[in-house]
């Protein structure tokens, strides 16, 4: 079977129903990911219905409504206390309801399908096609152009970088050059790399869509990659595997883990002043930076990973500045056009 590390959901793994649906969730061959966002969702929808005395097997739609009710009026978690969140409304962020709201349904489509329960009360959105009018899912979603920083934001990024370790500074150019998720990043081996042609070989496991690609690597990667390999063999030895390793006491030596790359990102948010920074802004950077560059929607999907060209377009925006720029240009082309044609009225006939 699948591992699955119960310990971080405690309410799932005693509710049997619940412990059996995860368990089937992973041995499918579901992204480790996938089940550490499930497992976390049912565990919260769990422990609601326990403190409402509900059974899961007979929740209805309108137990389901109050826990949405109940997420929405949650007060935002802070990444970090010394790292104040952007935004002073409560709730949770409508990705993370929706994404809890599809766990939670799996759950129950599981329950359903073995018998013990007649319906999912987690209603389900659907499009609208054949004529029929589209019906709306429980919580409406909101679509939101990801965040990327300005030229001057992006400076002071990089300033606050260059304080960094040597690590650390080659993991930001990494994210940014191969336009890297977190667990891609921290899970690169030194076999991924091909120096030659700077590039790096995702292997398919490592990715979120579990499919292989390539990425490339700049000049500057290229230098602090060579520099911090020299280190790494100077600190550890000879050794092969990731290539990411921690320095601190506690797991000296051991692969760099995922939190610990969101840390040092919060470090670098902090002393940029840039409280938005995440470990997916240099993603969302990279990709929009190939939208400036004129990459087509099908060579920025493939570079991404992404399996749906939808999920593309939501990292592919421009900023004011850009939008602006286009329109006077346009907009002078086009009045060039009509003072043309303006200008026969000079000639007589």
């Amino acid at each position: 079977m699948a591992p699955i590390l119960w310990g971080k959901f405690p309410t799932v793994a005693e509710h049997q129903l619940a412990r059996r649906w995860l368990q089937f969730t992973a041995n499918i061959g579901r992204a480790p990911n996938t089940i550490d966002a499930y497992g976390r969702a049912v565990e919260d929808h769990l422990r609601f219905c326990e403190a409402q005395g509900t059974d899961p097997l007979l929740a209805r739609a309108d137990t389901v409504a109050a826990w949405i009710r109940d997420m929405l009026d949650r007060p935002p978690r802070q990444r970090s206390r010394s790292l104040p969140l952007p935004r002073t409304e409560t709730g949770l962020a409508n990705a993370t309801i929706q994404q809890r709201l599809v766990a939670v349904r799996s759950f129950y489509e599981y329950l359903v399908e073995d018998g013990l329960r007649e319906q999912n009360p987690v209603r389900q959105g659907q499009a609208g096609r054949g004529g029929r009018r589209p019906r709306q899912g429980l919580v409406r979603h909101i679509e939101q152009a990801p965040w990327i920083p300005n030229e001057d934001v992006w400076q002071r990024i990089l300033t606050a970088c260059a304080t960094g370790s040597l690590r650390n500074r080659l993991m930001v150019t990494l994210a940014y050059d191969g336009a890297l998720r977190r667990e891609e990043l921290v899970q690169l081996d030194v076999e991924d790399f091909e120096p030659a042609h700077r590039l790096i070989h995702l292997r398919a496991e490592t990715t979120k869509s579990q499919r292989a690609r390539e990425v490339a690597f700049g000049i500057t990667s290229s230098q602090l990659f060579v520099a911090y390999l020299r280190e790494r063999r100077a600190r550890f030895g000879r050794i092969d595997g990731p290539l990411f390793r921690s320095t601190s006491n506690r797991n000296y030596g051991a692969p760099l883990g995922a939190s610990s790359w969101s840390k040092a990102v919060e470090g670098i948010a902090r002393r940029a002043e840039a409280a938005r920074l995440s470990t997916h802004t240099f993603r969302h950077l990279r990709l929009t930076d190939l939208a400036r560059a004129d990459w087509t929607i099908d060579q920025i999907a493939q570079y991404a990973g992404h399996r749906d060209l939808a999920t593309t377009m939501r990292y592919i925006h421009l900023s004011g500045r850009e939008l602006a720029a286009r329109f006077h240009r346009a907009n002078t082309t086009i009045n060039a056009d009509r003072e043309r044609l303006l200008a026969s009225l000079l000639e007589e006939r």
